[in-house]
């Protein structure tokens, strides 16, 4: 199990990147319409005006379970070890066990 704190963060950095997501958007499709490069420069200030725990790199993909960072797979939203569990308890649908 993660930490709370940590995943609290996470969180807090989902907010985040939703609330300045359009403003990202907005400047950067404004930096690709201008040819200045003086302007170029002060769009992208612009772009670094916001925190930087709103930018959408920094988000992490979380174990839904157990919230752990690693090894996820997308499609189920769970780690690799917590898959498998649930693999071999037939808790998936149309997952097939793999033993080696």
């Amino acid at each position: 199990m993660a930490r709370k704190s940590l995943i609290q963060r996470q969180k807090k950095r989902q907010k985040l990147e939703q609330k300045y997501h359009s403003i990202r958007r907005s400047s950067k499709k404004e930096i690709s319409k201008v040819l200045s490069l003086s302007e170029k420069w002060q769009i992208h200030g612009k772009l670094q005006s916001p925190p930087r725990n709103s930018a959408p790199t920094r988000l992490h993909q979380r174990c839904f379970s157990t919230g752990r960072p690693r090894a996820n797979y997308r499609d189920f939203g769970l780690s690799g070890h917590i898959l498998r569990e649930m693999v071999h308890a037939c808790l998936l649908p149309g997952a097939t066990r793999s033993s080696w």
